[in-house]
C-alpha cells in the first residue's frame, strides 16, 4: 500500500486533523479537521484499527472515541466519556478491551473499560492507581501480562500484573524498577520478540536499552546512549521513540536541539548503535512511523506542520521529502495504512 492515513492531534487549536499520505507523489493532503475542543494531546488506535481515542487534557476531561473508516479515509466522532485527570498517554491493551492511562499532575495511572462496539466506558469509574510523581506513559508488556508505568518526577517504573479478563493490576514484587539519576523515564518501547524494552528519558534525553522477561516481569538495564546531537549544549528535553515496523532502526526526537536520532538495532542482542542525526520540525513532539517502513511522520509543536522523512532501507538515515501545514501545536501522530476501496 502507497497510501496511509495520518492523525495530528492539534493541542493549541483543539482540532483533530485527518491527512491522507501518498507515497508515490510525496504529499500530504488533509482530508478533514474536526474540532474536539479544548487541549487535545495523546491518541491510542484500536488494535483493529477501527477506532481512535483522543485524550481531553483540558477541561472537561475527556477522551473522544472515533469511528475510522481504512477505506474511506475519514473518522466520525462515536461517543465522548470524562476522565479521571489530565492524561498524558493514552494505549489499549493487546485485547483492545482496555485504555490504560497515565496521568502527569496527578500521579496516577488509570484503567478504563472499552466496550463491545469500541467506545470507552465513563471515566469516573475508571481503575485507578497511584504512582510516583508525573507518571508519563503506561503500556501492556507484549503478552498481556504486565503494564509498566513510567514516573518520571520518580525515576523509576512501576509495574504491576495486569488481568486482562478484568483489568485489575497488582503491583508487582518489588513494585519498582529504578533508572539512573537524571533520566526522568517518558515513553518506552517494546520489540517484537518482546524480549527488549526501548525507554526515552525526557530529562537525560538519553535512550536506554532493557532486557525485559514476559514471564516474571524481571528488567535489567544493559545500556544507555545520549539521543542529542554532539555538540549540543542546552539543556535535553527528550520527546518520543519508536522502532521501524522490521525491528532494525529505532528513532528518537528531541525538542531543544530540533533533532531526530537514529540507531541500527542489532538483530541478536537488541542493543543500539547510533546511525545519525537530523534536523527536522521545530520542537518535534510525537512522530510516528509509517507501517511500510519508507517513512517517520514529525510534528513540530512550534513550526506547526508535520514533515516527512524517507528513511533509507541500506542505512537507516532519513531526509525530508515534504512538510505539511496543520493545526497550532500538534503534539501526537498516529497512521494506520488505508485500504482498497471495494
Amino acid at each position: 500500500m502507497d497510501k496511509t492515513l495520518v492523525f495530528v492531534s492539534c493541542a493549541d487549536s483543539g482540532e483533530l486533523h485527518v491527512l491522507h499520505w501518498a507515497a508515490d507523489t510525496w504529499q500530504l493532503r488533509t482530508e478533514q479537521v474536526l474540532a474536539l475542543g479544548g487541549q487535545l494531546m495523546p491518541m491510542a488506535l484500536s488494535p483493529d484499527g477501527t477506532r481512535l481515542y483522543v485524550a481531553r487534557r483540558s477541561d472537561p476531561l475527556a477522551v473522544v472515541t472515533l469511528a475510522v473508516d481504512a477505506r474511506a479515509g475519514r473518522a466520525e466522532v462515536l461517543a465522548e466519556a470524562p476522565l479521571p485527570a489530565s492524561m498524558a498517554h493514552v494505549a489499549t491493551d493487546g485485547t483492545g478491551r482496555w485504555l490504560l492511562s497515565a496521568s502527569y499532575g496527578a500521579d496516577l495511572v488509570a484503567m478504563l473499560a472499552i466496550a463491545a462496539d469500541g467506545v470507552v466506558g465513563a471515566g469516573r469509574d475508571a481503575a485507578i492507581h497511584a504512582t510516583g510523581r508525573h507518571a508519563h506513559s503506561a503500556l501492556a508488556s507484549p503478552g498481556n501480562r504486565f503494564v509498566l508505568a513510567a514516573s518520571l518526577g520518580g525515576g523509576q517504573l512501576h509495574r504491576y500484573r495486569f488481568d486482562a479478563a478484568t483489568g485489575a493490576l497488582l503491583p508487582t514484587d518489588p513494585a519498582v524498577f529504578p533508572l539512573p539519576a537524571g533520566t526522568g523515564p517518558r515513553h518506552l518501547r517494546f520489540n517484537a520478540q518482546g524480549d527488549r524494552m526501548y525507554l526515552l528519558g525526557e530529562l537525560d534525553a538519553f535512550v536506554h536499552v532493557l532486557a525485559w522477561d514476559e514471564a516474571s516481569g524481571d528488567l535489567q538495564l544493559l545500556q544507555s546512549l545520549p539521543t542529542v546531537p554532539p555538540g549540543f549544549a542546552g539543556p535535553a528535553w527528550g520527546s518520543d521513540l519508536h522502532l521501524s515496523p522490521d525491528g532494525r532502526w529505532l528513532y528518537t526526537s528531541e525538542r531543544n536541539s530540533h533533532t531526530l536520532a537514529g540507531f541500527a538495532v542489532d538483530a541478536v542482542t537488541g542493543q543500539l548503535s547510533p546511525i545519525g542525526h537530523w534536523h527536522t520540525q521545530l520542537q518535534p513532539r510525537g512522530f510516528a512511523i509509517t507501517p511500510d517502513g519508507r517513512y517517520l511522520m514529525a510534528a513540530g509543536q512550534i513550526s506547526h506542520r508535520v514533515g516527512v522523512h524517507a528513511i533509507a532501507p541500506s542505512s537507516g538515515a532519513l531526509t525530508q521529502v515534504a512538510e505539511h501545514d496543520v493545526g497550532l501545536n500538534p503534539n501526537w501522530i498516529t497512521v494506520l495504512p488505508m485500504q482498497p476501496k471495494a
